[in-house]
């Protein structure tokens, strides 16, 4: 009874997201927001939206094209309102208090979504209008919104009869569980390491930024010394900088035995994941889920994907072997009693030899990369590029102190959209980098909608005696994510679920990894790139250094994600159910893109969240497919001029507005004028002149 209360006080005045929002600019009330008003919100949310579902199918006028396909893409405005905030929650502000909610709620939320797509009566209506598309005088997005919409019920069971479609709601539901409970396993293990040090000679090499920050830990713990953890900073720096080889191969081996065993296990998760995901495959008539997912994607099968993956391996692996024998080198020459590399030894060798060939690395970089000063250079390149610029807002609630928010408007000064960043690594946080939408962008009967997006980012935060200060790999993360989000905030379509990232998989990653190549070029660096304390602006001669060392350890790189992709697709072509060792299948499934094994027993998919947790099911191939999509882009964009502001405009025009609105294929070519070619990624990373 005491729940059932409480939820009742939740739920009217009391409850933000059962109200119209009459904060600034409609943005989310997050200074309102308690976790227990998340589950009356989507109660009623659900609740809103059946009704308006059972008005669409009772209408008793034939299905059109405005009765139907819009009035369900106007569907569901609670839901979309407490979901976005919900999952923001979810990444960044985890509690366990949050997480008993998110268990309470998967199976609810799974149960919602199978009842709409099996919902016959709403499909009926739906295939009606796809079916008479071509004599109904639609334009170019809405004939796209039917075709998607048409091909979103049948790929969640609109047409599986009888005991499938139970089947069906089934699998949906058990794999809604399974993905939450390996992403709260992944965090939980992550969390529940940490390494305290109490002299300060264990910790020779460590840069006097990387120890602030290890005694800051400590100190926050009620702890002398220093504590490191395995979030991607901590982790890091002890990787690349620590001296000492056996405190590297510890928290090597801490980071690479997450959820392997022990009470937050992820090994069974994963058999069951993939097999849940076999099973859906199975119903729908495919021999593997690989064969399902990639259907709609520019790859279309596996023949395609493995076909890329091999033509990669071919080209780098020979060169990765060779920078794998230059760091055992570096050691023998180096090192009094010379060792075999293990996979705890790379970064800090790798770190030794830059260094070495080319006098540079992260320790002579970061003080000309302090966070504010790359953020307005970032954002003054989309302002060169794009017109737009950003204004810091303090009127916008966010939803935690390191949060800041903007508006963003275009060049004729017009409000077009608002971005939140939250830079910083939190234990409520998940690992990564990402971009997410709070609300898409859209312009239905006039009414248009702005979008708002989070770039969410794990960085180096700013210690006791320095601002926060940036690898240049977080100088090339920030630009990626910040790609994702032009997607997102200059989406010009009418309909919200054609918006910004809404794209297939192996496109969306084409507008995050065109926008890191800027890193690599003077003109740019030397818009932001002071130094934090002298405000001297780099010099030239290391800007060359950064662009001479662009292609360092570049094969070890790309067979590394060569590996993940092979990874990936060995876990969704089986055919039959998968019970086999996880840890030994991993090393199977990558062995020949690896050229330094990890020890045994250590083993990544038991934290991989992009597979199992994120989205990514079949689909981490994306990233190499859109590099290759992107250096081409770039090559093309910036031939005439690195802020070449016609080829901008296209780019804007043809990718960044269009969203799904049209075929990824077609899209590219209105930008490239014809298809990409993987000569561009070669040439690049040196493979070929």
């Amino acid at each position: 009874m005491s729940s059932i209360i409480a939820t009742l006080a939740s739920c009217g005045e009391s409850n933000p997201f059962l109200r119209e929002y009459t904060t600034y600019r409609e943005t989310p009330p997050f200074e309102e927001v308690k976790t227990e008003h998340f589950k009356p919100a989507f109660l009623e949310g659900f609740k809103q939206q059946n009704a308006e579902i059972e008005a669409i199918v009772n209408n008793p006028e034939a299905p059109t094209f405005e009765n139907t396909i819009v009035a369900f893409e106007e569907t569901g405005e609670i839901l979309s309102k407490v979901s976005a905030v919900f999952y923001t929650y979810t990444n960044s502000e985890m509690t366990d208090e949050l997480m008993a909610v998110e268990g309470e709620l998967m199976p609810l939320i799974s149960e919602h979504y199978s009842n709409i797509t099996l919902n016959e009566k709403l499909f009926a209506r739906v295939k009606a209008v796809y079916e008479q598309r071509n004599e109904l005088g639609l334009n170019a997005e809405q004939l796209r919104l039917v075709e998607e919409s048409y091909d979103s019920f049948l790929n969640s069971g609109a047409t599986l009869q009888g005991e499938e479609r139970e089947k069906y709601r089934e699998l949906r539901a058990k794999l809604s569980q399974l993905t939450m409970t390996f992403g709260q396993n992944a965090l939980k293990a992550t969390n529940a390491f940490s390494k305290h040090v109490t002299k300060i000679e264990d910790l020779a090499g460590m840069p006097e930024g990387e120890l602030a920050k290890a005694a800051a830990k400590a100190q926050k713990k009620g702890l002398e010394g220093w504590v490191f953890d395995l979030s991607a900073p901590s982790y890091s720096g002890v990787l690349t900088y620590c001296d000492n080889r056996a405190l590297r191969e510890e928290m090597y081996r801490a980071y690479n035995l997450r959820a392997v065993g022990g009470e937050f296990d992820n090994t069974s998760v994963i058999k069951e994941i993939v097999n849940t995901r076999l099973a859906l495959a199975n119903l729908f008539g495919y021999k593997d889920y690989a064969s399902y997912s990639l259907k709609d994607k520019m790859a279309k099968n596996s023949e395609n994907v493995y076909n890329m993956l091999d033509q990669l391996r071919e080209a780098y692996f020979g060169v990765n072997v060779k920078e794998h024998e230059a760091i055992q080198q570096f050691i023998n020459k180096n090192e009094a009693k010379p060792f075999k590399l293990e996979a705890w030894d790379w970064s800090y060798y790798s770190n030794k030899l830059q260094t070495e060939l080319f006098d540079i690395n992260d320790e002579i970089l970061r003080p000309y990369f302090e966070l504010e000063k790359v953020k307005a250079g970032v954002f003054g390149l989309a302002n060169k590029l794009y017109g737009i610029r950003f204004e810091k807002c303090d009127k916008i609630q966010v939803w935690n102190d390191e949060v800041d928010a903007y508006e963003v408007f275009d060049e004729n000064g017009n409000f077009i959209a608002i971005v939140y960043t939250d830079f910083f690594p939190r234990d409520s946080k998940r690992a990564g980098a990402w971009m997410n939408d709070i609300k898409p962008q859209s312009n239905i009967n006039g009414k248009r909608e702005y979008p708002f997006i989070t770039l969410t980012m794990n960085f180096s935060p700013a210690t006791a005696d320095k601002p926060a200060l940036l690898t240049f790999d977080e100088v090339t993360t920030f630009l990626h994510e910040f790609g994702h989000g032009l997607h997102g905030l200059l989406s010009d379509v009418t309909y919200p679920s054609l918006a910004g990232t809404s794209v297939a998989r192996d496109f969306v990653e084409l507008p995050s990894q065109i926008m890191e190549n800027w890193a690599f070029e003077k003109e740019f660096l030397s818009e932001f790139a002071f130094h934090y304390e002298s405000n001297e602006l780099i010099p030239m001669e290391l800007v060359q250094k950064i662009v001479d060392a662009g292609n360092f350890n570049v094969a070890r790189n790309c067979c590394r994600q060569l590996s993940f992709g092979y990874l990936d697709m060995a876990y969704h072509t089986i055919t039959e159910p998968f019970n086999a060792d996880v840890v030994a299948f991993e090393k199977e499934a990558w062995k020949t893109t690896v050229s330094l094994p990890s020890p045994e027993g250590c083993c990544m998919s038991t934290a991989f969240t992009h597979l199992f947790s994120g989205g990514y099911a079949a689909g981490y191939y994306s990233y190499k497919w859109s590099e290759i999509l992107a250096l081409d882009a770039y090559d093309y964009y910036t031939e005439r001029a690195i802020f070449d502001t016609e080829r901008a405009a296209s780019f804007r025009e043809n990718v960044l507005s269009k969203g799904n609105t049209k075929d990824p294929q077609e899209l590219y070519r209105q930008f490239r004028g014809q298809d990409a070619s993987i000569d561009a990624m070669l040439r690049h990373n040196g493979i070929i002149k």
